[in-house]
């Protein structure tokens, strides 16, 4: 499959784990050539050291920001673009992407897009067609409504918490706890323990605010499954890769996730990477997210002996791949890399 012709590719904002992204593609088992283009609001942000040119991008959003992708796009004669941040405005403008020849390495369903990045949307969906438990959760607007989720949740003997149906990242995660210490939490690790109280009170302030998902706290052992699929969505790979303390991380054949895998990637039909996330509470697993996109940890789940990164691309690009075999039962864990950012080239003084 080597070829002397170097494929343009771009990768735009990402996160610092980016950088192992864009080097498995480089990297790649098939000796395919790419001139790798990055950008960033940072210019010294850490993923931009893997590429060949990089931008700085502009602080946009929305039709803005996907023309700005477009403009790139033209400007550098990119074939193939990853897009991470600002996901949903690229998909909107996916078919000027298609008109110039584009290949986009991701769903370009908008409205799937929307059905499982919106966690009630997706709790809903999935509970409806039987794909996996889902916690106990109700989806409020009004500090009236977050009252009445918390005491049924509660009155089931269940711990709460609550988040943003839209976030990513732990962003807007709390955990109610009412033996909070204020004074023992000002001088220990900040964490998201919060009294109810205080909560009601903040959301009583306002008429509404944007839905949050009010859920029963889980608290066994948390999985990332990370899932390859082909642009139709047939499922190629699935790693379940489990938090075990610390950071470690077991890439586990557990046939139970495996099945859930599976009927998620029949349903949804999400093409490339993408990353279900469960949490056990007891002997169940239970729902927590679905991210259509790499996840933070898949460069440990490319241990097993699947580039997932350049898979998706080599697949975008028309190239078949198989169903994959890979290496279970591997505990893994990962560390900091120095890298020289800069050099600065100063006279040295004559002998």
């Amino acid at each position: 499959m080597s070829t002397d012709k170097k494929i343009r590719i771009w990768f735009n904002r990402s996160f610092a784990v980016g950088y192992h992204y864009i080097q498995a593609v480089r990297n790649n088992e098939d000796g395919l050539q790419f001139e790798i283009y990055g950008s960033h609001r940072d210019p010294e942000h850490v993923s931009l050291l893997s590429c060949d040119y990089t931008e700085v991008e502009p602080v946009l959003t929305g039709d803005e920001y996907a023309e700005y992708c477009l403009d790139f796009c033209r400007r550098h004669e990119i074939e193939v673009f990853v897009p991470r941040w600002g996901m949903r405005y690229v998909v909107a403008a996916a078919e000027q992407f298609a008109q110039m020849g584009v290949k986009l390495v991701c769903c370009t369903n908008a409205q799937l897009l929307d059905e499982i990045e919106d966690k009630g949307n997706f709790f809903r969906s999935a509970d409806e067609q039987q794909l996996m438990v889902v916690p106990e959760y109700e989806v409020v607007h009004t500090a009236e409504q977050f009252k009445a989720a918390y005491e049924r949740i509660e009155a089931k003997g269940l711990r709460v918490c609550f988040k943003p149906t839209r976030m990513e990242g732990g962003v807007g995660f709390r955990v109610i706890n009412n033996e909070s210490d204020p004074l023992e939490d000002l001088f220990s690790t900040v964490s998201a323990r919060v009294t109810f109280d205080h909560v009601y009170r903040t959301l009583s302030s306002v008429e509404t605010f944007p839905e949050l998902m009010v859920m029963e706290l889980l608290e066994g052992p948390e999985y990332s499954i990370d899932c390859l699929a082909s642009p139709e969505g047939e499922l190629l790979a699935a790693i379940p890769r489990r938090k075990n303390g610390g950071r470690s991380r077991l890439l586990e054949h557990n046939e139970e996730l495996l099945a859930i895998a599976a009927r998620v990637a029949s349903f949804y039909r999400i093409p490339y990477n993408y990353n279900l996330q469960l949490i056990y509470q007891g002997d169940t697993p239970k729902a927590l997210e679905i991210n259509p996109r790499m996840s933070g940890g898949l460069h440990m789940s490319c241990l097993t002996g699947i580039n997932f990164p350049y898979l998706a691309v080599k697949m975008a690009l028309g190239y078949p791949v198989e169903v994959q075999q890979p290496e279970y039962g591997l505990l893994t864990t990962y560390v900091e890399q120095p890298l020289v950012m800069q050099r600065e080239h100063t006279e040295q003084p004559q002998a």
